[in-house]
């Protein structure tokens, strides 16, 4: 594989759905100061390239993070990683779908419950495309993706003119606190480092290219929430916090059309990375439940994300607490990955996988009851663990065959529409990416 193939297809395994809706989220929460959180967290991700680099050249038995987990931490902690990826693009799927209902919403000026009325719609016809065995293909994800770009950076061009400094003040109107709790939202949008492992085997020579291959994502993604970032709170203000920042920063940049075009792109980003997630997820699923029916996944997720979709609509839950959910799903597979990349990893990479395994934790800290949620699902899959070594029967969770945001993070999660890179992720880039 090229140098450039592997840029995109990291890139790609980056960015994804969660970008439409996490910056004003964060505004919503931190303000001006969520500006503090993506720096954070750009330099968090830094680390975990670095650290899911050396696990890809040190583990080498196509498990996936499962494997990551498993080989410094027992298999108790691989299937604790393989079900809470799991329970992440479960938990995702309707929250990637909400994202882009949003915009919907916002095009025809409805309100919540038609937007979640609409995610149900879009879930289930994804669902349905699923089922019938229809995929989407990496360069249809990729093109989206090259388009979401694009659309960042015409919102920032056309935008630039209406940046008003005073919309940076107060700094943080909540309070220094609400940076932790803004931090957790965000970091959907950072899920997919990971994507780098599995790519390493693929590359002519991974020494030379690899380096190259981190600069030119991190390079490229952080232009693109560098810019999203200041633009959501320089232009939009007290505004940020609408359903569809992306849309609103459109219709200043262009005029009312830019808001079509949000909703557009953005419906075709969710359903691609959605069908991508449940493509990938399925696989697993087979490994972790291979008694189950077929289809037990599908029906998880339709019955699991009506529940959560109406809890949304009726105000019941909000949207912040809900990205909270798979979010701390993810970052727990972090968690363990880190974990166990400071027993099996040496030199400055292991101080490397310390640092990063640490942030882990705190943001991990700000995730309020989504960790009760998160404790449930690995002490099920410690139990599960344990009940299959008693029987002498080890299941060892690995990454499942996808075809591409993720078909590779569709290993995201929901920071994602990401391409086939790595297998065992869906969710980032599900919501996301």
């Amino acid at each position: 594989m090229t140098t450039s193939r592997a840029a995109a297809l990291y890139i790609g395994a980056l960015l994804g759905p969660s970008v439409l809706i996490v910056p004003g989220l964060a505004a919503a929460i931190a303000g001006p100061a969520s500006i503090v959180d993506w720096a954070a967290l750009l330099v968090l991700s830094g680390l975990l390239a670095w650290v899911f680099t050396a696990l890809g050249r040190s583990v080498r038995d196509g498990g996936g993070v499962a494997a990551y987990a498993r080989a410094g931490l027992g298999d108790r902690a691989g299937a604790a990683v393989g079900w809470c990826f799991l329970a992440g693009v479960v938990v995702g799927a309707p929250v990637v779908c909400q994202a882009g209902a949003n915009y919907l919403a916002e095009l025809f000026d409805l309100g919540r419950g038609a937007g979640s009325a609409f995610a149900a719609i879009l879930l289930l016809a994804v669902l349905a495309v699923t089922l019938a065995g229809a995929r989407a293909s990496s360069t249809a994800q990729l093109g989206l993706v090259v388009v979401l770009i694009a659309l960042v950076a015409v919102a920032a061009v056309g935008g630039a003119g209406h940046l008003r400094l005073h919309n940076w003040t107060p700094f943080a109107p909540h309070g220094p606190a609400s940076v932790g709790p803004a931090a957790t939202v965000l970091m959907l949008s950072f899920v997919g480092w990971e994507a780098i492992a599995p790519m390493t085997g693929r590359l002519r020579d991974p020494d030379r290219q690899l380096p190259r291959v981190i600069l030119i994502a991190f390079v490229v993604t952080s232009a693109v929430y560098v810019a999203l970032a200041v633009m959501t709170i320089g232009v939009l203000g007290r505004a940020a916090d609408g359903a569809a920042p992306l849309a609103d920063l459109l219709r200043v940049a262009i005029g009312p059309a830019g808001a079509l075009v949000a909703a557009v792109v953005a419906i075709a980003l969710v359903l691609t990375a959605v069908n991508a997630y449940l493509t990938g997820a399925a696989a697993l699923a087979e490994q972790l439940l291979p008694n189950s029916r077929p289809k037990t996944l599908q029906l998880a997720v339709a019955v699991s994300g009506m529940a959560i979709l109406a809890t949304v609509g009726t105000g019941w839950v909000s949207l912040t607490h809900l990205v909270a959910v798979p979010t701390a799903f993810f970052l727990t597979v972090y968690l363990f990955c880190t974990a166990s990349a400071t027993r099996v990893l040496r030199g400055r990479v292991r101080s490397a996988a310390g640092a990063a395994c640490a942030a882990t934790i705190v943001i991990l800290g700000f995730s309020g009851p989504a960790l009760a949620i998160v404790a449930a699902v690995v002490a099920v899959a410690a139990l599960t663990a344990r009940r299959s070594a008693d029987g002498g029967t080890p299941r060892q969770p690995g990454r499942p065959a996808l075809p591409g945001n993720h078909a590779s993070h569709a290993n995201r999660c929901p920071n994602a529409q990401r391409p086939p890179v790595n297998d065992m992720q869906p969710a980032r880039r599900m919501v996301g990416r």
